[in-house]
């Protein structure tokens, strides 16, 4: 698209990176984000995209590890009556190897009804997410990167003031990079740079 620049981002001061659009801002420069997370926002449509490390979850099996961390999002978010499974598959990281084998990340894809900050029920936005699960078992961490698309906004939900409330512009109207296509750029370009991240120092 032509006013979406994608650029290269370094995350967890440059240890990985992956590339995505500039009109998603880096949250920490507003709010405080947890040390496991770097998170980014496009306040304008309500878009997100999160990277998030957490501890290897060994008794998930590889084959269903996104779908079982959609569904425990939901579950985070209280909207696990909500959660509706589209579609789950694989994305082989072409940049990314062990052992001289691609490493594959899970993904799965779903629809929530969640509400925005501290809002409760009665003002969930229907929201479609975008997750894959790259499981670095080598340093016993799940990664996950986390896409998220408004599909319909809440009249009373604190995103109507910004968006505007009901069906939202689809993203190609406004000149953007669809949200899907930013999910699987920034999927497909993840690199790490410095396995230190992650504790062991292990190396691909």
């Amino acid at each position: 698209m032509a006013n979406d620049v994608c650029t290269e981002r370094p995350l967890f001061g440059g240890a990985i990176s992956c590339s995505f659009p500039a009109r998603f801002q880096d949250v920490s420069s507003i709010r405080e984000v947890p040390d496991h997370q770097e998170v980014f926002v496009n306040p304008s449509r309500d878009e997100s995209l999160i990277i998030e490390l957490l501890d290897l979850k060994n008794e998930v099996e590889d084959h269903e590890s996104a779908t079982w961390f959609l569904r425990d999002l939901a579950i985070e978010q209280d909207a696990s009556d909500s959660v509706v499974v589209e579609h789950s598959g694989i994305m082989e990281l072409s940049g990314l190897q062990y052992g001289n084998v691609p490493v594959p990340a899970m993904t799965a894809v779903g629809q929530l009804a969640v509400s925005k900050g501290r809002q409760g029920r009665g003002a969930e936005n229907i929201m479609r997410v975008y997750l894959a699960n790259i499981r670095l078992k080598n340093v016993s961490t799940d990664l996950l990167i986390t896409a998220y698309e408004p599909l319909i906004i809440n009249p009373l939900s604190e995103s109507a003031r910004t968006v505007g409330a009901g069906v939202a512009v689809p993203a190609e109207q406004s000149g953007c990079l669809p949200v899907q296509e930013v999910f699987r750029l920034a999927v497909s370009s993840f690199k790490i740079h410095d396995w230190n991240l992650f504790g062991g120092g292990a190396e691909a």
